[in-house]
């Protein structure tokens, strides 16, 4: 079937949102194929083989390393002209590789980014106010007051956004309700867009030592791999709390674990992991203090169908020519529109794409 189309898209089985594949149900000349992760490959490559769009999984622990957008993939894939990643991140996209290729990296940044700024404010609350530290107390134990499970009120508190883009300004919105200050460290946006988001714009270190907690959303690259770490945790202020819902390894575990324990740090709530899951035996995971989630922030009914459905309509607009409204990669657009070219026979638009932040 895949052959007798024109243009040919590949997702792979990983869970997707229905609106993914009723997008395409209206568009006669786009096939969509779907490949499996696991098991033998050789009907998936043959399918890669001949596809200009390919749908990725952004997360690293659950596609195969074989899937993986990068230089060994895109050698086996000459028809490939875009990797679209199925979130915000993506983690499993090798930009560079991408780039040096010709094809064009989309992401799905903002179609997650309520769901995911919701669990931030949750984590933040849960760990302020002790809410499944007392939840788990009380299915087990008798006798204890009230007392002993007091949280503190985050109304007045200061709250450190790092990034402060989709996501990040969404916190800053829910943060000012609940009557939080909001400070902001963005090496991408002036002070003025800063301003214009809710925050007030600061130095890397001057936010440490002013938030009460801290709250990481920027992506895991090379600038931010344990951004956050033994000396950057000591910077904070004692009796801070640390939230992540942006990517794993952008927090040291093992130096997180020893701020905690000695006190110097008050909690954490993290949804993103190292590896994902954390092994049972973590030790962030056996402190009371540490709420922790299955990099669950976007999962939701809403996110899941929102990244699906923009997926699907930034695709299809990219195989009419369009330029992508989420291109990760603008620089690649000359070697991508000549490909492009060489591949329907007409030239895609220009593109004035700047990567969004």
């Amino acid at each position: 079937m895949t052959s007798e189309h024109k243009k040919n898209v590949v997702r792979t089985d990983l869970w997707l949102d229905g609106a993914f594949e009723a997008r395409f149900a209206t568009e006669t000349d786009i096939a969509v194929a779907t490949i499996a992760s696991h098991g033998a490959d050789g009907q998936g490559w043959d399918l890669l083989r001949r596809a200009h769009a390919f749908n990725i999984s952004s997360a690293k622990d659950e596609l195969p390393q074989r899937l993986f957008a990068n230089r060994a993939l895109l050698e086996r894939c000459p028809n490939l002209l875009i990797v679209s990643a199925a979130g915000a991140g993506y983690d499993t996209v090798n930009v560079a590789d991408c780039t040096a290729a010709g094809v064009a990296v989309v992401n799905q940044a903002g179609a997650n980014a309520d769901s995911v700024a919701e669990m931030a404010l949750g984590l933040l609350l849960d760990v302020a106010r002790r809410i499944s530290e007392c939840n788990r107390r009380l299915r087990s134990e008798t006798g204890f007051s009230r007392e002993s499970v007091m949280g503190r009120e985050i109304k007045g508190k200061t709250i450190g956004i790092i990034g402060l883009g989709e996501t990040g300004s969404r916190v800053a919105r829910l943060a000012r309700a609940f009557g939080m200050q909001v400070l902001a460290f963005d090496p991408l946006l002036s002070a003025e867009t800063i301003a214009a988001r809710g925050a007030e714009a600061v130095a890397f270190n001057d936010l440490l030592a002013r938030a009460d907690v801290v709250s990481l959303h920027c992506p895991r690259n090379q600038d931010t791999m344990k951004l956050m770490n033994a000396n950057t945790y000591a910077q904070m202020r004692r009796g801070a709390i640390l939230i992540s819902t942006a990517r794993g390894g952008i927090h040291d575990e093992a130096a997180l674990a020893a701020a905690i324990q000695s006190s110097h740090l008050a909690g954490a709530g993290l949804d993103v992991w190292e590896a994902e899951p954390p092994p049972l035996d973590h030790a962030l995971l056996q402190l009371p203090n540490v709420i922790a989630t299955f990099h669950t922030a976007g999962v939701t009914s809403e996110a899941r169908r929102n990244v699906a459905a923009w997926a699907a309509e930034q695709i299809v607009g990219v195989l009419k020519g369009e330029c992508p409204p989420r291109l990760i990669n603008p620089e690649v657009w000359p070697a991508y529109a000549a490909r492009f070219e060489r591949s329907f026979g007409f030239a895609p638009a220009a593109s004035t794409t700047k990567p969004s932040v």
